[in-house]
């Protein structure tokens, strides 16, 4: 009999379980409505908000609406949608996470103060990067990698910001880099934005990932978050797969297998990983 262990510390993060929450006490009023984006990175929870009577939306029907209620998910929005909403007398429900919230404001009142580069080490086009940057009226520059630091303008003043779900290390490499090629006269600050919610799961999974035979990692593959922890279970662990639901796990992978962990993103409801835990179990 194959023993499986559902990871206590995956699941959805604290801003995803809020902004589900308030969907779902908005639908169970019988209010009709929407959400600006998948409200999380996972298709089986947005289905599940879908028949609770939740329609998902993108910025350019966004732009037909008027009196009507629109969800804001966790990611956060730029400025330009509150005024949108402001323009078509839109009700707002924002669920933007407390996190995001502050980095936001960090970042205005940066860009208010003028001078510098404003830098935000961050994944291009992500929801949550598209809202930072709009701080700045699209003016700052967003860094993918470590790689690209180096495009900066070293004789100028920076000003670094990260995605609260990038990853730490490679966020203090860039520190590093930047100190160490920043001129003498200009000035360099760094400003560590990263969730801890989100960065404490690296090591905490990192360790899960090694007591089994066999890590099954659920996740939604547009999530961002769930590429990183995936990327390090499979690290520390080869025998790693990703799934999304129970449907695309395969008999073959458990022979001889005696462990299985089950674990997933920020974005990954408990339901879906015990829904695969049962799955695995009917295959005994």
């Amino acid at each position: 009999m194959i023993q499986i262990e559902i990871d206590e510390g995956s699941g959805f993060c604290f801003g995803v379980t809020t902004a589900i929450k308030k969907a779902e006490e908005e639908l169970t009023k019988g209010s009709k409505l929407y959400c600006l984006g998948d409200i999380v990175h996972n298709g089986m929870e947005c289905e599940r908000l879908r028949e609770m009577g939740l329609i998902t939306i993108n910025h350019d029907e966004m732009r037909e609406l008027h009196d009507v209620k629109v969800l804001l998910r966790a990611h956060g929005e730029p400025p330009e949608t509150y005024e949108l909403a402001r323009k078509n007398h839109i009700e707002i429900i924002d669920a933007t996470c407390p996190v995001v919230l502050q980095l936001q404001k960090r970042i205005k009142t940066q860009f208010e103060a003028g001078n510098g580069q404003i830098v935000i080490f961050g994944k291009k086009g992500h929801a949550e990067v598209l809202g930072l940057v709009g701080q700045t009226q699209s003016t700052a520059i967003v860094i993918e990698n470590f790689d690209e630091v180096a495009k900066l303008d070293f004789s100028r003043d920076i000003y670094l910001y990260s995605q609260t779900t990038k990853s730490l290390d490679e966020f203090h490499r860039i520190i590093d880099y930047i100190q160490s090629h920043i001129a003498p006269e200009a000035t360099f600050k760094s400003f560590d934005t990263i969730c801890r919610n989100v960065a404490n799961r690296m090591p905490n999974i990192s360790q899960f990932a090694t007591k089994h035979d066999l890590i099954l990692f659920v996740c939604g593959r547009k999530s961002s978050n769930g590429k990183v922890l995936y990327n390090e279970c499979l690290r520390v662990n080869p025998n790693t797969h990703l799934v999304e639901d129970p449907q695309e796990i395969q008999p073959g992978w458990f022979e001889g297998i005696q462990t299985v962990g089950i674990c997933g993103a920020t974005s990954t409801p408990r339901w879906l990983m015990e829904q695969c835990r049962d799955a695995i179990q009917q295959m005994q």
